[in-house]
Parts: C-alpha cells; structure tokens; sequence
C-alpha cells in the first residue's frame, strides 16, 4: 500500500530553498517518490494557512527510510532547513476492499 508524505513549509530564506528544491527531486525519484503536490496556490478552510504544501507518494515507508537516511538527501538536507521551516507526516494510502 502506498505512503504519502504531506509536508507544509513556511520559506525563510528563498535561495536556500529553492537549491534545495532542485537538488532534492532527483533523490526523492531515485529511492521511488513520486510528487503529487508541490505549490503554493492554496485555498484554504478553516485555520489552517500554510504557506506551501507537498505531496509525495512511495510505495512503502522503508523507500521513505531510506530516501531519509540516504547519504544524498544528508548532503542537501542542510539547505531546507536553513531555507524553510517544515512540518511533515505519514499517511497510509486509502485501498478500497
């Protein structure tokens, strides 16, 4: 069953970022991620206002492990957090019986 990670990121510091974002889709691609949502155009309801949203989907959350844990993504890691402030789950896909 498919994971989703859903990220919300506040943007402090928009060079770092956006090295971050063009040297992070690659790795996420190559440990089996697969972007649903990366924007900011977002209409919101309720409290919740964040500034950015992503959304990406692995087959499992040993790909998400290990795309965490890579020596790649620890490499770049760095400039996320130092170009946004990141909040992040998991969730379990739905699979209709």
């Amino acid at each position: 069953m498919s994971v989703f990670m859903i990220i919300q990121s506040k943007i402090k510091n928009a060079e770092k970022y956006n090295q971050y974002i063009d040297q992070v889709s690659p790795i996420v691609e190559k440990y089996g991620g697969y972007y649903h949502v990366r924007g900011e155009k977002i209409q919101s309801f309720g409290r919740w206002q964040p500034e950015r949203v992503i959304v990406i989907e692995f087959q499992s959350e040993d790909q998400i492990q290990d795309w965490l844990k890579s020596p790649e993504y620890a490499a770049v890691a760095p400039l996320r957090e130092e170009g946004a402030d990141a909040q992040a789950i998991l969730v379990e896909g739905y699979q209709k019986d």
